[in-house]
């Protein structure tokens, strides 16, 4: 059986276990032959070869792993076994009478052996049959007078966890892991210490239930003290064991007003369809805010303990959940937030997520998509550099490259990605939408390099939208490391750049890689040309767009940024009060 992993996660004790049962269940409490009857737990999953039986056997718990194509008789003889071992252990000591031969000693196993039986209703299932179809749900074991109901693949936890940081007035989101389950038929129960230090406060104590639900907000008053939660997995027509999970500290007060929380004055509800609410936002990778270079250079204004990662963590959620998206296109983010903090928490929020990590390096791109009113067709995603080296599609574009060997050569060596997904509504199938995400290469001087690599995207995206899926309509989101005024804007926006641009010389005539570009595309900044998107101590400046299709979308709406003041307060970005170097674009994009 899969253990239970995280700290301070452990099953309640089988007492508990009842009166959780009993506060959870809506049917009638089990009588008292059936509580008196132990529980057999069947692991056995088609995919493998093996089945798992968990059951307590004399004084401790077994877990027998059979083959599933292995007869029925052959696992009953094998738990009879596991019984006499347990027996024999229980009584080594005891000084008992050796049987005089080996044939003896057999007959006296035979002998004293329980007998074993698997019953389906009242009658014994027959022992030639295979375990697979043998341990079926609801069947009862028989072990000499000791009875099992067999629960088959029954909803389990296998990792509850609670974060690291936990902030009042912020949601709270464990990580939750489930075989044979779902969150969503899972039922969920928060507590908190029944008083401070001296009442209990790390010292295993009352608890005080709170509230319910999967997502839980403390508020000030839970200042000082830990929660714990409790959780029992559900399929929607079971439950399995509970399991709880206590907090390591207590909760810690909030940094007060956020540099978001006026702009979710005007996001507040999700937008119904035809409307698509986009939000493209680069979140700062802690694999870069932890850096030396960080603290002391880039983000000394910053204290450290805002760029530490739980805590970030803990506003980036709050943000991203408040803003009431249809899709996410998030850059930089690191491959263990994804999968321990911002998966799980966007998740329970009602959203599925895509990552993306670039080659060697331990960030990526993600992009999430509201599983209520989208669903997945396919994923598109390249490595601009691969594509270009291997993929015929870029053959004449690699050909130009070739002519300037430096250019080339720095141009293969990015890791840079675009990720690329399609998805269609759930409420009418015919409306499919292909979204692209990106952050393109960073330096300040590489402008030539980022034309070649956007020329790589958009001959990748036209693939998608005009081989694959004819007519489908374009969103490009992403961090293009490119001001308004640059090359790439207008390549983007005009669909043609030539070359004579500027740009191809951006660092030196002995990077220059000139070409005449085209794309199909008509796109247009949903955001506008807002004067910054990104803000720290050296730099500001519009970087992040949501480019949108203009014969497809109109804009509805675009989310005020926070205003000057609000960036300022703490000197630039990040800060208390802000997770990121960047400000996330948020605009309503209406179908025509």
């Amino acid at each position: 059986m899969c253990g239970l992993v995280g700290s301070a996660a452990r099953p309640l004790p089988s007492a508990g276990l009842q009166r959780l049962a009993t506060r959870f269940s809506s049917g009638p409490v089990p009588g008292a032959a059936a509580a008196a009857m132990q529980t057999a737990v069947v692991r056995c999953v088609p995919t493998e070869s093996k089945l798992t039986i968990s059951l307590q056997l004399g004084p401790s718990q077994r877990h027998l792993q059979r083959q599933q194509s292995e007869s029925l008789r052959t696992a009953l003889g094998r738990i009879a076994h596991n019984l006499l071992k347990a027996q024999a252990k229980a009584g080594k000591g005891r000084r008992a009478a050796q049987p005089e031969s080996p044939a003896q000693a057999q007959a006296q196993a035979s002998a004293s052996a329980p007998p074993v039986v698997l019953y389906r209703g009242d009658e014994p299932v027959p022992g030639d049959t295979p375990n697979a179809e043998a341990w079926q749900d609801g069947a009862v074991l028989q072990v000499g007078e000791t009875r099992y109901r067999v629960e088959r693949n029954p909803p389990t936890l296998t990792q509850l966890r609670l974060p690291g940081s936990i902030l009042a007035g912020f949601p709270l989101c464990p990580r939750l892991e489930l075989e044979f389950g779902d969150a969503s038929h899972s039922r969920f129960e928060w507590l908190k210490e029944a008083g401070g230090e001296g009442e209990g406060g790390g010292g295993g104590g009352d608890w005080q239930p709170v509230a319910e639900g999967r997502v839980f907000t403390p508020s000030n008053g839970h200042i000082g003290l830990r929660l714990k939660l409790r959780c029992q997995p559900g399929d929607g027509r079971r439950f399995g064991a509970a399991v709880e999970v206590e907090s390591g500290g207590p909760v810690e007060a909030g940094p007060g007003p956020c540099s978001f929380d006026s702009r979710q004055r005007f996001s507040g509800q999700a937008p119904e369809e035809p409307l698509h609410r986009l939000v493209s936002y680069n979140i700062l990778a802690d694999v870069y805010a932890q850096t030396e270079f960080s603290r002391n250079t880039l983000y000394p204004y910053c204290p450290p303990y805002a760029l530490e990662a739980q805590y970030r963590q803990n506003l980036i959620q709050k943000e991203l959940s408040g803003y009431n998206a249809d899709i996410l296109c998030l850059q930089e983010v690191d491959k263990s937030a994804f999968t321990d903090s911002l998966g799980p928490a966007l998740d329970a929020f009602g959203f599925r997520g895509l990552f993306r990590m670039k080659e060697k390096q331990h960030e990526g791109l993600a992009t999430f998509f509201r599983a209520s009113k989208y669903g997945l067709i396919s994923q598109h995603d390249v490595t601009l550099s691969q594509a270009l080296a291997s993929d015929p599609l870029h053959q004449e574009l690699l050909e130009k490259v070739s002519s300037n060997p430096c250019v080339k050569e720095k141009v293969l060596q990015r890791s840079t990605t675009l990720q690329v997904c399609v998805l269609q509504s759930l409420k009418d199938p015919s409306k499919k939408l292909c979204v692209g995400n990106t952050h393109l290469y960073w330096h300040p001087k590489g402008g030539n390099i980022r034309l070649v690599q956007i020329a790589i995207a958009f001959r990748h995206l036209e693939r998608v939208t005009a081989e694959m899926y004819p007519d489908t309509p374009v969103i490009f989101c992403g961090d293009f490391n490119s001001t308004p005024n640059s090359g790439l804007y207008e390549f983007v926006t005009k669909g043609h750049i030539s070359a004579d641009h500027p740009d191809w010389t951006s660092n030196g005539e002995e990077e220059r890689c000139s070409m005449s570009l085209t794309h199909p595309f008509k796109l247009k900044s949903a955001c506008g040309e807002p004067a910054y998107t990104n803000y720290v101590g050296g730099f500001q400046g519009c970087l992040d767009y949501i480019f949108m299709d203009m014969n497809m979308f109109e804009v509805s709406q675009v989310i005020p940024f926070p205003s000057h003041e609000e960036v300022t307060c703490h000197l630039a970005l990040p800060s208390v009060s802000h997770p990121s170097d960047h400000i996330a674009l948020i605009c309503d994009l209406k179908c025509k």
